[in-house]
């Protein structure tokens, strides 16, 4: 079994991921207390996929995430680079076109996509900075984006509750529904690593998004950000 360490080596994440692939969904559910959920169907919401519209699905792991865009009639790629989570989703959702793919380097030509989307995967990502582009490269003018991520709480009182749950209740309770409990040790440490919403915001922009917006989730457990690309590019492109 392995976990990854806060320097988050491509390697040591998608090994990780592999481990949990088979029972990730469930571990998600239990550690969460069913939020995961909500905070999806808020997902599903903001990217407001419609039909015949192409929606790329970034870090979708079991592709559980992408099927609420499938079901509104649009054309969904689900993008992982953990092939164990690809060939989990594969057997329960053979219809989907999984795609094995690096988030800094996508294998998707300039605008592509009505909308990408990325929920709890861009944290694990070695460069952040570089992944913001390459959805902004793969994304059409006037398309957008929509990354859910774990953030941090806007109550002082209810931030220190929420760190000590996550240092620890959440490794006893992972060791008993994970098949990595290690793996949620480092899912702890990178929630506290993790820039705050303005300093996020701020990362879109410098990216190229434009019209940046954040709404927090859970009391800011988890925040909702959006960005779109202009239709016209930057002056002097």
């Amino acid at each position: 079994m392995t976990r990854a360490s806060l320097d988050k080596q491509p390697h040591e994440v998608a090994s990780m991921f592999d481990d949990v692939a088979e029972r990730y969904d469930l571990t998600n559910d239990v550690l969460s207390l069913g939020q995961d959920r909500r905070w999806r169907k808020e997902v599903t919401k903001a990217v407001d996929a419609r039909p015949a519209q192409k929606i790329l699905d970034l870090a979708a792991g079991t592709a559980t995430s992408s099927l609420p865009f499938a079901q509104s009639g649009a054309y969904v790629v689900p993008c992982d680079f953990s092939l164990g989570m690809l060939q989990v989703g594969k057997k329960r959702h053979p219809w989907l076109p999984l795609t094995a793919g690096d988030a800094t380097k996508l294998p998707f030509k300039d605008d592509t996509f009505d909308a990408v989307t990325i929920s709890f995967g861009l944290r694990n990502v070695q460069d952040t900075d570089t992944a913001l582009r390459e959805l902004y490269r793969v994304t059409k003018p006037g398309g957008r984006v929509v990354i859910c991520e774990f953030s941090h709480p806007t109550w002082a009182p209810f931030r220190t509750v929420y760190t000590e749950y996550l240092m620890r209740a959440l490794p006893p309770v992972a060791r008993a529904v994970s098949s990595n409990p290690d793996a949620y040790v480092y899912l702890a440490e990178s929630i506290r690593a993790w820039p705050d919403q303005p300093a996020l915001a701020e990362r879109l922009r410098k990216a190229g998004w434009s019209k940046v917006a954040h709404r927090n989730l859970s009391g800011g457990i988890v925040a909702l950000h959006r960005g779109f690309k202009d239709l016209a590019g930057p002056v002097g492109c």
